[in-house]
């Protein structure tokens, strides 16, 4: 059996930097894991990957050829695998058991909230039964300033959740530069933890576009909360904590239960450690170390 990851979010939401870190801080627990490249538009790649889609397919071949603009012929190509999708599974199938694959996959919206072809590429893998994968949905956490785009996100991610259907987690990115271009409202726990959305439209601004969609949001915010559609995990790529709770998230979503003796012992401290903390102590370190406290964020307490 091979497991792996399919890393998919937004466009600048750092799926390749994210597979190139996890890629090395898993080769560092002694795993066996390797990249494949699903983005045919990708053409600079910063870590060597075992399998490149634009060896079948690119996209500037797809526009030239085809007569498309950027995202039509990403479309074209994702179809393109889709119908010929024996290439790929040729690509892998010498992989031994026991190896771990990270998909690092092109990052149109659409191919997460409508398109078929993303799902479809790995519903067939999944079904060869060699196979056993989760999904990484990374968000930019710099959604998390405003209360309009954090919604987007919610709604963005309970749709991947859907359109995908596999075993799936939900990660905020680059949380080390979270506030440079704003404050946050509340502490990092409300927005990884999701919880009372409805506090946070109270910050929507008055501006009388927004304004009309307030009950639309009222809606989407109960929906997304009674029933804890969604939830996060932050993560800063160089922090080694953060990578290895996304890492182990990963691996019970996908049922990775192999790993070396060195890992082995990494996750009884790590399952000790996970024992005795409380929900908002899981990230206390990241909000300490990247959260602006000269400003100090608005708690449930001050409302």
């Amino acid at each position: 059996m091979i497991f792996g990851q399919v890393v998919i979010g937004p466009p600048g939401s750092g799926k390749t930097t994210y597979c190139k870190a996890m890629q090395e801080f898993m080769k560092g627990l002694g795993r066996n894991v390797e990249i494949i490249n699903m983005d045919p538009g990708n053409d600079s790649l910063p870590y060597k990957c075992i399998v490149d889609v634009s060896d079948l397919i690119t996209v500037n071949d797809a526009m030239s050829y085809m007569k498309l603009g950027p995202n039509g012929g990403l479309v074209y190509c994702m179809e393109y695998l889709e119908k010929n999708i024996d290439w790929l599974i040729d690509q892998i199938k010498h992989l031994p058991d026991k190896h771990f694959v990270l998909f690092d996959c092109p990052g149109q919206i659409e191919f997460y909230t409508h398109h078929q072809s993303i799902n479809n590429i790995f519903q067939t893998l999944t079904k060869s039964k060699r196979i056993s994968l989760c999904a990484v949905y990374l968000v930019d956490s710099h959604y998390c300033t405003d209360p309009c785009q954090f919604i987007s996100v919610l709604i963005a991610s309970l749709g991947a959740m859907l359109r995908i259907e596999l075993p799936h987690i939900n990660v905020l990115s680059k949380v080390d530069i979270i506030e440079k271009q704003a404050s946050l409202l509340f502490n990092l726990d409300f927005f990884t933890e999701v919880l009372d959305l409805k506090k946070l439209l109270d910050y929507v601004p008055s501006d009388p576009f927004i304004a009309k969609y307030k009950k639309l949001n009222n809606c989407l915010a109960g929906m997304i909360e009674d029933y804890s559609l969604v939830s996060f995990l932050a993560l800063h790529v160089e922090d080694r904590y953060s990578m290895l709770r996304v890492m182990k998230a990963a691996d019970k979503a996908c049922g990775y239960l192999f790993g070396s003796e060195d890992e082995r012992t990494i996750d009884k401290l790590f399952s000790h450690a996970m024992a005795a903390e409380f929900d908002y102590e899981k990230i206390a370190s990241l909000q300490e170390k990247y959260v602006c406290n000269s400003t100090k964020p608005i708690s449930e307490d001050d409302l």
